[in-house]
């Protein structure tokens, strides 16, 4: 059984039924099916069903949001955002997809081959809380397009969420089996993915969680893409906009109430314009309005749990412990539910353990820098490298933190955030493999080389 809690009130929002032993292996047996016909159906049927599902979540757009503000506590505005992402795409890959798809043909020294991209099967996709509906589209969306099943473990938290898209599934008209919910629990994740019908699995949360799946994949040697923790970079050098800057900084640590793995968590600042800037962050971090997410005034609501408003809160104490400055809010809000104020920690002591953590929460580490060098080294000295955003009009200084910050993606002079049409991932300790664009849809999929000898024509 699983139950999700209003992380506003701490009121029960609602029940769902634990899959059985059973209902797994009729989910599988039903994904098996559906990919022996999905595998050869022609590239106009998945277009048009997924032109379908994104009018379906047109249609349905303010129950969707509502749902996943019930159930994880970001903003009505932000989940009908979420939503409006996850239309964007369905309807991206609906009008691109097939031109990802297309052979190329290159000469050989005994002919010519094509490069074909082929399905492989199902994928199972395990993911995370923070973006319920959005962590799962950028992995369904493409897997329509490219001939396989999907498969689905949710966090247990937001099973209503995970519901909603099997049923938008179902009113867009999809085939039985293309997309299944699986409510189980994480224990029940290692023998699916050892079955022989489960051919690659891609996983979106923690560090802890990402091993468990890969060690699982690595034994039955399939493919797993896994996109894990972040402890992004914000740069913010002489020649920036420093309101622009200063503010995109308190977006990032407050949306989702800092529950996002690419928004920026640590700030480093050229000590020109520290001061400057610090001033700047701390009135917009103190000028965010708190309350009831369901309120269209309400820049940050409560944090998805109260155990994870605690871990946040744990780890703050322990940085002030090993030396740094609080300089305001990070505070328990005492009232039923996830509540917490955003804060702020300077003098961050960069080889402590706090400042090697993920901070999952509203909670910013602003640190000052002599210069670039100092910058991208600070920047670097995380086990972590998923995104980073760079603020500075110097065309060297920007070539020289995208070539030199070890991480899968860069902002420049703008919010990080994944969109349809680029690729998304990251190094080090944030995982391996890419979603979005042709490179995530590429990634399940089987690129064979079909070799023809000189006498065949191109194409033949």
């Amino acid at each position: 059984m699983f139950t999700s809690i209003n992380p506003a009130t701490g009121e029960t929002v609602d029940t769902h039924e634990a899959l059985d032993a059973d209902g797994i292996e009729m989910a599988l047996a039903r994904a098996d099916a559906c990919f022996r016909s999905w595998r050869d159906s022609p590239l106009e049927r998945r277009t048009e069903l997924l032109t379908k599902i994104a009018d379906a979540w047109e249609a349905n757009k303010q129950h969707l949001a509502e749902t996943a503000t019930r159930e994880m506590g970001k903003t009505l505005a932000s989940a009908i955002a979420e939503v409006e992402k996850c239309i964007s795409g369905f309807r991206h890959y609906a009008k691109a997809g097939p031109s990802y798809l297309e052979p190329t043909t290159v000469q050989t020294a005994s002919g010519h081959a094509v490069a074909r991209w082929l399905p492989m099967g199902p994928v199972l996709a395990v993911m995370p809380w923070n973006f319920p509906y959005w962590q799962v589209i950028r992995f369904l969306a493409p897997t329509i397009m490219a001939g396989n099943v999907a498969l689905l473990k949710h966090a247990s938290n937001v099973q209503g969420c995970a519901a909603l898209i099997q049923q938008m599934m179902g009113a867009a008209g999809a085939p039985d089996g293309l997309f299944q919910n699986l409510a189980i629990k994480s224990d029940k994740v290692a023998a699916i993915i050892a079955d022989k019908r489960v051919v690659a699995v891609t996983l979106t949360g923690s560090e802890g969680a990402g091993a468990q799946v890969a060690q699982a994949a690595g034994r039955a040697l399939k493919k797993v893409v896994l996109e894990l923790g972040g402890s992004d970079p914000l740069i913010v050098m002489p020649s920036a906009d420093l309101d622009l800057a200063a503010k995109t900084a308190v977006t990032a640590r407050v949306q989702n109430a800092g529950q996002s793995c690419i928004c920026a968590k640590r700030m480093i600042v050229h000590a020109d314009v520290y001061e400057a800037f610090l001033e700047k962050f701390e009135a917009g971090m103190k000028a965010v309005k708190i309350g009831d997410p369901m309120e269209r005034e309400t820049g940050m609501g409560p944090l998805s749990s109260v155990a994870q408003r605690d871990t946040v809160l744990e780890q703050v104490a322990r940085a002030v412990s090993e030396g740094a400055t609080l300089r305001f809010g990070a505070e328990k809000i005492e009232k039923e539910g996830a509540w917490m104020t955003p804060g702020v920690l300077t003098d961050m002591d960069p080889e402590s353990d706090v400042a090697k953590e993920e901070v999952f929460g509203p909670v910013a580490a602003v640190y000052k820098v002599a210069d670039i060098d100092a910058a991208i080294a600070l920047a670097n000295d995380v086990p972590y490298g998923l995104g980073s955003a760079v603020w500075t009009t110097d065309e060297a200084e920007i070539e020289r933190f995208v070539r030199d910050i070890q991480s899968g993606m860069t902002a420049v002079n703008s919010l990080l955030a994944s969109t349809p049409e680029a690729p998304f991932g990251g190094v080090k300790l944030s995982g391996h493999g890419r979603e979005l664009g042709p490179w995530g849809m590429h990634e399940f999929m089987n690129l064979k080389a079909v070799m023809f000898g000189k006498d065949v024509v191109a194409g033949d």
